[in-house]
């Protein structure tokens, strides 16, 4: 039997249409922006051509001399209640991410206009709450290469996108190592709004002959890709002491990712979502309790399905 032994909230609250999902009945304002071709369709606000002079390029004298470059925004958000309300406090105020953008490109200095990008893309989401995703060209006009041309840019896209890990400790003061890795998580600036599962306590799985696990599960929204996010796992998992003797042997901690937004890939070190995930019911049911109606990008299930399932089949 599985035993309930502790609440644990942090961050606060999760919007339900980004952390939770929104149910295929979701009476929430913006279902039918939820659901369009199953994707989250997102209002956009366009910045065209911020001309800023810059030091950047490979060459000495570019870094020396200057030149113009020219830079192009769409931030992706949610106009709806500006919209209504006609305040710009519920906007996004595309004069203060236009000045941040010619500070960021003045003060600096990058070899490469897709290191400026990536930082500024970066800036940007941290910065601005309401941009979840936005789209960053920086051109370089006349760029020296002693060919006839018009100009050269880097286009790219980043945003925050939702990951959901489960953890789990049979070993020493559990809950003090599942907490402590929480506390580490939060520490992690490309990582907001965490959400955490009630803490279970469950039998092992696999290898059997070892001490109960406290388990729960965690949301949140992040800048990570799925290997740097993983990088993150296992740097908080040395902290907590975790060694890898026994397969699904005891621990101190474990963090296992399981779902990245859509993602659906396979390397020597990561799968997601996690190959295990709808196999456990240590895991299901600590996730269904803060995201029931994610689905799962392969077996096309929600999290609350994929946990009925396993329960009728026991």
């Amino acid at each position: 039997m599985k035993k309930k032994v502790l609440a644990v909230l942090l961050g606060g609250c999760m919007v339900v249409g980004m952390l939770a999902g929104c149910a295929e009945k979701c009476t929430c304002p913006s279902h039918d922006r939820c659901h369009q071709k199953g994707e989250l369709v997102m209002d956009v606000i366009k910045i065209r051509d911020l001309e800023i002079y810059g030091h950047h390029g490979v060459m000495k004298e570019e870094n020396v001399l200057g030149q113009k470059f020219l830079v192009s925004l769409a931030l992706y958000t949610d106009t709806r209640a500006a919209g209504e309300s006609d305040n710009l406090a519920d906007s996004v105020n595309y004069a203060e991410v236009s000045y941040l953008v010619k500070e960021q490109m003045e003060k600096e200095t990058y070899r490469l206009i897709e290191a400026a990008a990536e930082q500024l893309a970066k800036k940007i989401l941290l910065k601005f709450p309401l941009v979840k995703k936005v789209e960053v060209e920086i051109k370089k006009p006349w760029a020296p290469i002693l060919l006839p041309l018009d100009t050269v840019s880097v286009s790219i896209t980043r945003g925050w996108e939702t990951a959901y890990l489960s953890i789990g400790s049979n070993m020493g003061d559990r809950k003090a190592y599942l907490e402590a890795a929480i506390e580490e998580l939060k520490k992690v600036e490309t990582i907001r709004e965490i959400k955490v599962s009630e803490i279970i306590e469950t039998e092992p799985y696999g290898y059997t002959d070892q001490d109960k696990f406290l388990n729960a599960a965690i949301g949140f929204e992040t800048l990570l890709t799925p290997d740097a996010l993983l990088s993150v796992c296992h740097e908080i998992e040395k902290k907590g002491k975790r060694e890898r003797k026994i397969h699904w042997g005891p621990r101190t901690i474990d963090l296992d990712i399981l779902l990245y937004g859509d993602c659906v890939m396979h390397t020597e070190t990561l799968t997601i979502p996690h190959s295990e995930m709808h196999k456990r019911q240590f895991v299901l049911e600590p996730l269904s309790e803060i995201a029931p109606y994610v689905k799962h990008p392969v077996l096309g299930k929600s999290v609350s399905m994929l946990l009925e399932d396993l329960e009728e089949h026991k």
